[in-house]
């Protein structure tokens, strides 16, 4: 038997060293792929080649172009993608691109469900998933007639975005509509919602076959998050009780009435009015956090690359609560700097015992890729606008 090839893209991210430890491990020929050669996942040794292509976002034409011709010259089994550079773009050539490999995604008219924040939110309110209360404002005098009807604080939201770029909380009509205003020009089409009191955030993981039926589940509550006011885990556990359990039923419940197959996360804000569940969004991708559901035994790279090679998997029965992962570089050290500087924070940070999702006495390359990323992007001035948001 042949070994499977795969194909890894957005090499700098996170998501993607996971997901190229998880193929790499078993055996797989795994190519990475980035913008720039200094690559976090690049330098792991379950990575077998690299390639650097042209970048997907000023250059999505000439990335086309190239993935194209690297597919044609190169059998591959699959590609990954894993961050929004690349997902649009493929997923927007699945046509092409489908010739020569499998796609990592669900169909793109499904996947639109899942991308588009505001195809995610009617659908939820079309079956009764509980939501802060959404507004789907089309233009400039649609979000000042809303400014003058909401209750404050709200949130203005892009319909497309990730990492919670772009979201802005609001506390006034005036401050809403200049919110709209730069979130509109910047993203396009937004939500408006009211703003749910911060009870604490979980996320449900999942891996659905085409038929929409549960092959494996994670779920994760965050314990610490940068920026500190809402954002990517810094440090998080899985868990398993009444609320991880009802809000697995509301995310399956979602995820089959938009027909998802692949992997998602389905993303839930804790009221703290009443402690109920909100959805915040879906993720239809692999998420920052993926290392903790490997480690706690679901492999989901893999077990999406069985599904893709042979149409369906085996349900996973279960996987270990109480497992703990943080992610150090950089957003657990920015988490602490940002933090209220008491001696219980700094005695939480100083915890180095936990597996990281970057650090590796194991696979120690991906800390060198990361340094070296570092000093590539230290005259950058976006990243560190994205970086060092609030």
């Amino acid at each position: 038997m042949s070994r499977g090839t795969v194909f890894v893209t957005d090499a700098q991210m996170r998501s993607s060293l996971a997901v190229i430890r998880s193929l790499g491990k078993q055996g797989l020929d795994v190519t990475a792929g980035e913008e720039t050669r200094y690559a976090t996942g690049a330098f792991s040794r379950y990575c077998n080649r690299r390639l650097v292509y042209p970048s997907p976002k000023r250059k999505e034409e000439q990335f086309i172009e190239y993935l194209l011709e690297t597919l044609r010259s190169t059998e591959t089994d699959a590609i990954f993608p894993v961050a929004d550079a690349c997902l649009k773009p493929i997923i927007d050539h699945e046509e092409e691109i489908s010739r020569y490999t499998q796609i990592a995604l669900p169909p793109r008219d499904i996947f639109m469900k899942g991308y588009d924040k505001g195809v995610t939110l009617r659908i939820a309110l079309d079956n009764g998933i509980p939501c802060p209360r959404t507004f789907f404002p089309e233009n400039p005098d649609d979000a000042a007639r809303i400014a003058g009807e909401i209750d404050y604080p709200v949130v203005v939201k892009p319909r497309v975005s990730s990492g919670r770029r772009g979201v802005r909380v609001c506390r006034d009509p005036e401050t809403l509509i200049q919110a709209y205003a730069a979130s509109a020009s910047e993203f396009g089409p937004v939500v408006i919602q009211e703003f749910i009191p911060y009870g604490g955030e979980l996320g449900v993981y999942t891996l659905l076959n085409e038929r929409s039926e549960l092959r494996a589940v994670t779920v994760q509550r965050r314990i610490r998050s940068y920026p500190i006011s809402g954002g990517a885990s810094t440090l998080r556990e899985t868990i398993k009780d009444e609320r991880s359990q009802a809000a697995t039923e509301i995310a399956l419940h979602l995820l089959k009435a938009m027909r998802w197959s692949g992997v998602a996360m389905v993303e839930f804000r804790i009221d703290a009015r009443d402690g109920s569940l909100k959805l915040m969004e879906v993720n239809p991708r692999f998420w920052g956090s993926l290392h903790l559901s490997i480690l706690s035994g679901v492999d989901f790279p893999y077990l999406l690359y069985q599904m893709l090679r042979d149409g369906d998997v085996e349900p996973v029965p279960d996987y270990q609560e109480g497992v703990e992962c943080r992610w150090l570089l950089p957003g657990d050290i920015l988490w602490y700097l940002s933090a209220p500087k008491t001696w219980q924070n700094l005695k939480e940070f100083l915890r180095f015992n936990t597996p990281d999702d970057i650090l590796s006495l194991h696979d120690p390359g991906p800390t060198l890729g990361f340094v070296l990323a570092t000093a590539r992007y230290a005259l950058d001035s976006e990243m560190w606008r994205f970086v060092l948001r609030r």
